[in-house]
């Protein structure tokens, strides 16, 4: 064998390896924790489905605004099913939706299968965090007339998604001010590519892990509130967002 035939094989095995170290980590992801199982089993305020996404579809009066969730990057999408049974249980359907590899790059599109099999929703918010809320944005950028209101959970839109312009979108960023993963200069700085009216709300002492409920994370700070009481900052802005987006005054 040539030198040359040499390097190709090498190059060729080494590429191999990097994808094969890749997939095992990607789909190795954090979380649930023992709360997130909890939250999938259905209760007489929300029945819960767990196939094609996690459905959390309230089982009194259903509002015609519903919310779809992307995961965090490489994190269980169960471990958001606690904030969605909760948001569900104030009368918004909410969807959950794994995504290939756990990764939110790779299905930033998927929002838009939710929203063909819910043709009874009329209005729609989508919320992620981190990774998630990313392709949220970035999923409101390519697809302009199919989401009324973004909730991002530690994020902020690449640069190549400018929604400035989008004075009709509701819009709210909530971010930990101990995150550690996002950090708060960046996620500021994300606000010339939102739309002016967008409401910023800070969580003192939160960080980027308990934005779900997966457990520790080894880059977030520590956080110096409870899980708890940040899930309620959370949950408490993102209804407001979707009050705004149904034009129910919080």
């Amino acid at each position: 064998m040539n030198t040359w035939k040499k390097i190709l094989l090498a190059f060729v095995v080494v590429v191999l390896l990097a994808t094969a170290a890749f997939v095992i980590w990607a789909s190795t992801p954090l979380g649930p924790m023992p709360e997130a199982l909890a939250a999938l089993e259905s209760d007489a305020a929300v029945q819960v489905a767990t196939e094609p996404w996690y459905t959390f579809q309230p089982t009194a009066e259903s509002s015609s605004t519903g919310l779809i969730i992307y995961p965090g990057g490489r994190v269980d999408p169960r471990s958001y099913a606690p904030t969605a049974h909760a948001i569900a249980e104030q009368g918004y359907p909410v969807v959950i939706v794994p995504m290939p590899l756990n990764l939110a790059v790779f299905g930033a599109g998927k929002a838009a299968d939710v929203i063909a099999a819910f043709p009874m929703v009329e209005r729609w918010a989508i919320a992620g965090h981190s990774l998630g809320g990313s392709m949220a944005a970035n999923f409101i950028n390519n697809n302009p007339e199919a989401m009324d209101g973004l909730a991002l959970w530690a994020s902020y839109p690449a640069s190549g998604d400018d929604l400035s312009g989008r004075n009709d979108l509701a819009a709210t960023s909530i971010y930990g001010t101990a995150d550690g993963v996002a950090a708060v200069e960046d996620v500021l700085a994300g606000q010339p590519l939102l739309p002016a009216a967008t409401v910023w709300v800070p969580i003192e002492g939160g960080n980027h892990a308990q934005f779900g409920w997966y457990g520790p994370q080894s880059d977030a700070d520590i956080a110096t509130i409870t899980r708890e009481e940040q899930q309620a900052q959370i949950i408490a802005a993102t209804l407001a967002l979707l009050q705004q987006v149904e034009g129910v005054a919080p």
